[in-house]
């Protein structure tokens, strides 16, 4: 049984001038148990739509969405989602950030939830930093602040929609591999919606490249390859020329 299982998906919004605005039409695909799917698409396609569905804060028209072959609970612990905008509460330090969501007698007592925080402090390399607040922290650290509370709960899932697009570049790129290495401790299925290209492939297991609106899959790829990648190499180049290509890009020749 798949995690997820996306079936006939639609949505349409008013339009401003009266009747409907098609926006997803007709998805369908599947995410297996601890698999990271990246799902690319241009611009104004509907892929923030499309996260808020998966992810339970939006209802579709049609089709159905199913998370381990039951219908979407909704928001819920069990699947957490780190965006692009951030969600640290600027009057909370580290350590109370972290401790925001222990709640309930499986966490414990304060003593121990603050231990469990402090560990998830120390895994995103932010040890020694419990105490500061988030005005006191680079964008960069901030973002380990986000990963660090979304994997303390334990999620099983985690939607990501364009989590690192606000971060230079080289601040994107560790925050890759940081996001890669706690993976690799921690099993997760990951939904990734983002824009990058080579965000995706230095990343996913598989991309889906959705059409412009009303979207739908476009296409599919399969990334067999271990972790760490080279963005660089003959592979890779094949697979960017493709989606990009069906993104309606073509690479100078």
């Amino acid at each position: 049984m798949p995690k997820i299982a996306v079936s006939g998906l639609t949505k349409s919004f008013k339009a401003a001038k009266g009747g409907q605005l098609p926006v997803i039409q007709g998805v369908d695909f599947e995410v297996a148990e601890g698999e990271f799917v990246a799902i690319v698409g241009p611009s104004g396609c509907g892929k923030s739509t499309l996260m808020n569905i998966l992810a339970g804060f939006e209802k579709p028209d049609g089709g159905s969405l199913l998370i381990d072959g039951q219908p979407h609970p909704g928001p819920s612990p069990q699947g957490i989602v780190i965006s692009q905008y951030g969600s640290v509460f600027p009057w909370l330090t580290v350590q109370q950030n972290l401790m925001f969501g222990l709640t309930g007698v499986e966490h414990g007592v304060d003593a121990e939830r603050a231990k469990l925080a402090d560990h998830y402090a120390a895994m995103v390399g932010l040890k020694g930093f419990e105490n500061a607040y988030p005005h006191e922290l680079s964008g960069g650290m901030l973002k380990r602040v986000e990963l660090a509370r979304a994997f303390i709960v334990k999620p099983e899932i985690l939607y990501l929609d364009e989590p690192f697009s606000a971060l230079d570049a080289l601040m994107n790129l560790r925050m890759r591999n940081e996001l890669l290495r706690i993976l690799a401790e921690e099993k997760h299925t990951v939904l990734l919606i983002t824009h990058d290209v080579d965000e995706a492939l230095y990343m996913a297991d598989r991309i889906l490249v959705l059409s412009p609106r009303p979207t739908r899959i476009q296409a599919r790829f399969e990334l067999d390859m271990p972790h760490p990648r080279r963005l660089i190499s003959p592979e890779m180049d094949q697979l960017r020329e493709a989606i990009l290509k069906e993104l309606g890009l073509e690479m100078p020749g």
